[in-house]
């Protein structure tokens, strides 16, 4: 299969985030398979305009903030060149509206959408243009076959408009050979929990700020770390020294992939605060670690939490209910070690070879041309 994918970003990209693990970890999947695969997204000031990754043929026009204006073009330059079978657009931030640049097969592969949500992060120009853009994604993508993470974000898109029939839910994966359990390394000696991602303000980690801060009055060995970096880092900051626990909050900036693990790992609960997410893949990678989620019932986390049994969901916000449970955790580690148990099991149904098997399934059912192995036909694909 000749396969033109477009994505904001690749792997390589400073920026890149879990949208383009996602579309790597199954591209560069489908590129092992045979399958050849372009990709055009923007680059960044110093990365080569040509690369290989994982298997995948990438193509790197403009930068992050003008990739709106020049991506078109550089799509529509590709498809002169070479005829491919079909057209995969990830859309992760502004749509590209492909669709009608070419008669192929179109795919298109929906982490999830902003919505009202935006206007959390954005300034309100930039953000009202955003808002519009996503509105008319129906009929712009009328003829698209679309492919969403997870029951929430097809819920969304069908709240939007596009067809139930031409949704399919491929959940993401999680390596869990790599995140799992390690002999040796014990949770931290007093109840330390984690938020590790981006530092943005749609994420929400000022509640699990506040949450601590409540949660401190009961307990006083309470502790928070914070991995990654973002703009709202100085923000949250400031609002740490506010409510006393500057100390007990540690901010430890970008953290490699071997710290991230030894967090993981040791953290009595993952907490992940976030107004909305397309999965939530930092959830499953605490869950192959052994380790309890605290999540917002938010779009998308809802789904890679489940409530009660590989951790806990509490309303968007609400710090004192957050506070509530990891107040629970501390309290019983009895209780932390079972709902770890419980993810770490939840999390060995994933795996990053089905989400391919089932995305190369997904793209044979509207290209019919295109044979698919035997035993990945046998297996089906899971539609909503």
């Amino acid at each position: 299969m000749n396969i033109l994918l477009i994505n904001w970003q690749d792997r390589e990209n400073p920026q890149a985030g879990g949208a383009e693990i996602h579309l790597h970890e199954i591209f560069g999947r489908l590129a092992a398979r045979g399958h050849r695969i372009r990709l055009i997204c923007s680059g960044w000031r110093g990365g080569s305009a040509r690369a290989t990754v994982d298997g995948i043929e990438v193509e790197r026009c403009g930068e992050r903030n003008s990739f709106a204006l020049l991506g078109r073009g550089a799509v529509g330059r590709a498809l002169a060149r070479e005829t491919p079978d079909v057209v995969v657009e990830d859309i992760n931030k502004v749509p590209l509206v492909v669709a009608n640049l070419t008669d192929r097969p179109l795919g298109v592969i929906v982490p999830h959408l902003f919505g009202g949500s935006v206007f959390q992060e954005a300034w309100w120009p930039l953000a009202t243009l955003v808002w519009l853009l996503e509105r008319p994604i129906p009929l712009l993508y009328r003829r698209a076959w679309f492919q969403a993470i997870s029951e929430s974000t097809r819920d969304d898109l069908v709240g939007r408009g596009v067809a139930s029939e031409r949704i399919t839910v491929v959940h993401p994966g999680v390596d869990t050979r790599l995140f799992r359990p390690a002999a040796g390394v014990a949770r931290a000696g007093r109840p330390s929990f984690l938020y590790i991602g981006r530092l943005r303000r749609y994420k929400g980690v000022e509640h699990a700020i506040r949450a601590l801060a409540i949660a401190r009055r009961s307990r006083s060995d309470l502790g928070l770390d914070v991995a990654g970096a973002g703009e709202d880092r100085p923000r949250l900051e400031r609002l740490a020294r506010r409510l006393g626990v500057a100390e007990q909050t540690r901010f430890l900036g970008r953290v490699s992939e071997a710290e991230k693990l030894q967090l993981l790992r040791s953290s009595w609960g993952n907490i992940f605060p976030s107004c909305k997410e397309g999965w939530g893949i930092t959830n499953m990678e605490a869950a192959g670690c052994g380790t309890p989620s605290l999540a917002a019932d938010s779009p998308g986390l809802r789904d890679s939490v489940r409530h009660g049994q590989t951790g806990y969901l509490v309303p968007h916000g609400d710090a004192d209910a957050l506070a509530a449970r990891m107040l629970e955790l501390a309290g019983a580690p009895g209780l932390v070690e079972r709902l770890g148990r419980q993810a770490r099991q939840f999390a060995e149904q994933m795996s990053w070879e089905n989400t391919a098997e089932r995305t190369e399934q997904w793209l044979a059912s509207f290209v019919p041309a295109v044979p698919v192995p035997a035993g990945a036909r046998s297996a089906g694909v899971a539609s909503s």
